[in-house]
Order: structure tokens, then C-alpha cells, then sequence
């Protein structure tokens, strides 16, 4: 996409002065950015107006995108007079805006959920030292609810077309668009089985192509198997749902339930059992996290995790899940739902 957004949050807190500078020490700024996902977006940094005095060399300008460990950091872009790098990821996707000679804002185009983090511009000019810090959030267009995929206690592909309107509605959801899973693969959904959409074809998001998900050498992209027969055909559902309408908690107990025992513990709490599209919402749109696996109404075991980490999906930001447990088995919590008065 050629569209720039960029809406700019700042909380700008100047430490240092023209003395402070000509001993090195930095100048610096906090700001953050929001952007759309895929669109270009502009991380501001300039050379302060009082530095201007000191303009007796060339200007260097490093941006870096910095990590929680320090040796994890990553260079974006190196530019020294006419002399410009960039690097890795950000090779030939950004570029410095230069509006003037003071200017050293960087340009990201085409922003991806991975390029959300906080980015460091260093200004050296002589014995001036100018470093700012520049947070960017990459927003997904599903800014109205997110897309989910779905399967029953049976396995995959066990629903035909109207079987799999009803799945979602029973999530407190509805059947996705194509148009919802299109957002929610340029959001980073990459899943390797198909399922029905509104429209009566059958699709799955990929965004990194292997072998068994349509083939190594195709692209990225969205896999269609075009319209099925909605009677006979068995796949599995792609279900859109809106932010709650209520509060979704996990519910501390004393011991662990078996599945009847947490419907009853969520209902003495003044609420019901959580279902799929509920935790789904709660961590996506919520942000929710918790590494203890609880019973949900379908009979199936899950839990959120939004902060990877050892023993919680290290690997990526999911809904874990455990799968669907003998009902009798007391080995579990449970998630419950209040809705909104």
C-alpha cells in the first residue's frame, strides 16, 4: 500500500542542554507511532534547534530497532552524507524522509506486525550525540473484532456448510467473510486447514509456505479451494467475532474440575463457562494471558498466552490447545464469561 498513516502520540521530555551536548551527553526524546497494517509510516527524528550552532561536520544517522537483550538489537538503516545502508528485514523498505538538513525521520513502507517495537535514531554531528526513542505499534484494519479458526470434539473437517453457520453462532460468533480472513492473514493468521467462509467457498491463510499447506514454492496468500457442495462437503469453519460484551477471567478454584464441576463453579460465580470465540476475543482484542489450561463450553481445554515464554507457546502468541479431554478427568480450571448487565 502507497497510503501513509501515521498518527503520532507524543510525550516529548527534553534531558539536556546546549552544555550537557558538548560533553556527549544524549538528548532524549519518547514518542510513538501508530500505523495501519500495511501501510508506509514515518518515525520522526530531527537535530535539535539549539544543536544548530554545532553543524562543523558531516552528519552520521543510525537507526536501530532495539531489543530486551542489547545483543539481539537489529540495524535498520546507516546513513553517513551520501552513503546510505539498510538492512536485513528493512533492506529496500526504508529510507530516510530528508525534508530538510535537519531532518532525519525514518520511512517504513509496507509495515508488518513484525516491525512493531521501539526504534532507536542516533544524530552524530561532531561532538554532538542526539538519540531519540520512537515506539511503533502496527495496527491490524480488523480494528472491529477478529477471525478464529474452529473445530469440533469429532476432528477436522467434520462440518458441512450449515453445520458450520451454526459452530460459530454457538462461539457467540458468526461465520467469517472472505474479506475478514483476508485482514486477518495480512494480520499474520497462518493456518493450515481450510474451512468454510460466508460465501460458500473454502479457504486457509498461509503466510509461510511449507509443503504440506499447498506447497513450498507457491507465496504466501490465501489457499482456495473455490465453492463446495454446502450439503456433502466436510471441512472445518473460520468464525469473526466482535470485542465482548462482558468480562472473561479464569476462575480460581481450589481444586481441578472435571468438565461438569467447572460448568457448576462458573455459574455459583454469577456467570457461565467461557466458550471458544470468548477466549479468543480476550486475547487477541484484550491482550489476556495465562498459562493454565481450563475447560470452555464446547469440552474443549485451552489457554491464551500474549507474552511467549518458557513453557507457554515460547514460540509464538496463540491460543494453546490442549484438546478435548474425557469430561470425567479432574485435572483442569476452568474459564468463565460474565456479559454486561
Amino acid at each position: 500500500m502507497t497510503s501513509l498513516l501515521c498518527i503520532i502520540v507524543f510525550s516529548l521530555t527534553l534531558a539536556g542542554s546546549v552544555s550537557s551536548q558538548l560533553t556527549g551527553t544524549p538528548t532524549s526524546y519518547s514518542v510513538k507511532v501508530l500505523a495501519d497494517l500495511g501501510a508506509n509510516v514515518t518515525l520522526p527524528c530531527r537535530l535539535p534547534k539549539e544543536s544548530h550552532s554545532f553543524f562543523t561536520v558531516g552528519i552520521r544517522v543510525k537507526w536501530t530497532k532495539l531489543a530486551d537483550d542489547e545483543a539481539l538489537n537489529e540495524d535498520v538503516l546507516l546513513s553517513m552524507g551520501f552513503h546510505k545502508k539498510t538492512y536485513g528485514s528493512f533492506e529496500d523498505r526504508v529510507y530516510l524522509q530528508e525534508l530538510d538538513s535537519e531532518d532525519a525521520s525514518l520511512v517504513i513502507t509496507d509495515v508488518s506486525k513484525d516491525d512493531t517495537g521501539t526504534y532507536r535514531c542516533e544524530i552524530i554531528n561532531g561532538m554532538l550525540d542526539t538519540v531519540q526513542q520512537i515506539g511503533l505499534e502496527v495496527q491490524s484494519a480488523l480494528t472491529d473484532g477478529m477471525v478464529f479458526p474452529y473445530s469440533p470434539p469429532l476432528g477436522r473437517y467434520s462440518f458441512n456448510f450449515d453445520d458450520a453457520v451454526q459452530a460459530c453462532l454457538d462461539q457467540d460468533a458468526v461465520i467469517a467473510s472472505f474479506e475478514h480472513l483476508f485482514e486477518a492473514w495480512k494480520d499474520g493468521l497462518d493456518w493450515c486447514n481450510a474451512g468454510w467462509l460466508d460465501d460458500g467457498t473454502v479457504q486457509y491463510p498461509i503466510t509461510k509456505p511449507r509443503q504440506p499447506c499447498g506447497g513450498a514454492n507457491k507465496g504466501p496468500g490465501l489457499r482456495n479451494y473455490g465453492r463446495r457442495d454446502k450439503y456433502m462437503s466436510l471441512f472445518d469453519v473460520f468464525c469473526f467475532i466482535r470485542p465482548l460484551n462482558g468480562s472473561f477471567y479464569w476462575l480460581t478454584q481450589p481444586e481441578r474440575l472435571n468438565f461438569d464441576e467447572a460448568v457448576q463453579a462458573c455459574f455459583d460465580d454469577g456467570a457461565e463457562i467461557a466458550k471458544v470465540g470468548h477466549i479468543f476475543a480476550a486475547w487477541k482484542l484484550e491482550g489476556y494471558d495465562r498459562c493454565d489450561a481450563g475447560w470452555l463450553a464446547d469440552g474443549s481445554v485451552r489457554y491464551p498466552i500474549s507474552r511467549p515464554r518458557k513453557n507457554c507457546s515460547p514460540a509464538e502468541a496463540a491460543v494453546r490447545v490442549v484438546g478435548f479431554p474425557d469430561k470425567q478427568e479432574k485435572l483442569y480450571g476452568v474459564y468463565c464469561f460474565r456479559p454486561e448487565p
